[in-house]
């Protein structure tokens, strides 16, 4: 069985604006992001990102402005990232078990990849995001300045701070 980090992008990986990232140009990586990824990667993490991108079902983006973003973020992670799973739906258009905080996209990942829920990690920004996390047993990490507004584990300020708290509470 493998153990994962599961990714929020929003927030986590990149600077969330408020609105939709879709263009490159728009799409800031989150400052120590990489060197975080990197870490958890030599710490044999597979590393899954789950983002809901409910831009594409209201005709905002498109599903390969969407992929032009993911692939710029893996060039520079330098590829560790493992995969990228996403919802291209959104509640005003059409109802998903896909989209967070429904748990579709973490069950394929862990049945494709054998993972090992309770030796795995989610990371996110928002509350509800954490829900399936909580619902499948993964633990949690939230990263937000509003520690008193958590629902998961540990909270945190930045990523940095978040592979750290799995280095400390790694399980082998």
């Amino acid at each position: 069985m493998n153990r994962c980090v599961f990714l929020d992008r929003d927030g986590v990986l990149n600077v969330e604006r408020g609105d939709y990232v879709y263009k490159v140009k728009d799409f800031k990586i989150v400052e120590g992001a990489p060197q975080a990824l990197a870490c958890l990667k030599a710490k044999n993490f597979l590393l899954i990102v789950i983002t809901n991108q409910g831009g594409i079902a209201k005709n905002i983006y498109t599903k390969q402005q969407m992929d032009t973003c993911h692939r710029y973020l893996q060039e520079a992670c330098n590829g560790v990232i493992d995969a990228f799973y996403y919802a291209p739906y959104h509640p005003m258009i059409t109802q998903s078990l896909s989209r967070k905080p429904d748990s579709l996209l973490f069950e394929k990942a862990i049945a494709k990849y054998h993972i090992a829920v309770h030796q795995s990690w989610m990371k996110k920004k928002k509350k509800r995001d954490l829900l399936p996390a909580k619902k499948l047993g993964i633990r949690t990490i939230q990263v937000t300045p509003n520690a008193h507004l958590s629902i998961a584990e540990y909270t945190v300020i930045n990523i940095k701070d978040a592979v750290q708290v799995i280095r400390e509470n790694n399980q082998h």
